[in-house]
């Protein structure tokens, strides 16, 4: 389905007669489901990071940084998302 969107976004971009209009709501779209993804991706990291510490508390920084770096990997997902709408249009 992603993969559909994209293609219709990319012709609508290169149609111009088609004007721009859409091209800017699958722009929308594309980084919406980005940023809805990776807040998705995001939430069940820090819940489990919060309910790890709170059993073994002398492991929080452990805890911690697994966390921090996993939570920067989805973030990356989105910031990927978002640079492949602004290479689109």
């Amino acid at each position: 389905m992603l993969h559909a969107l994209v293609t219709v976004v990319q012709e609508a971009a290169a149609n111009e007669a088609a004007g721009s209009s859409i091209g800017l709501i699958g722009a929308g779209l594309a980084i919406g489901g980005a940023v809805l993804g990776a807040g998705l991706g995001i939430g069940p990291i820090g819940s489990a990071a919060a309910q790890g510490i709170a059993r073994q508390p002398e492991a929080s920084a452990q805890i911690q940084a697994a966390a921090i770096i996993f939570a920067a990997l989805v973030e990356g997902a989105a910031l990927f998302g978002l640079g492949l709408v602004f290479l689109l249009f």
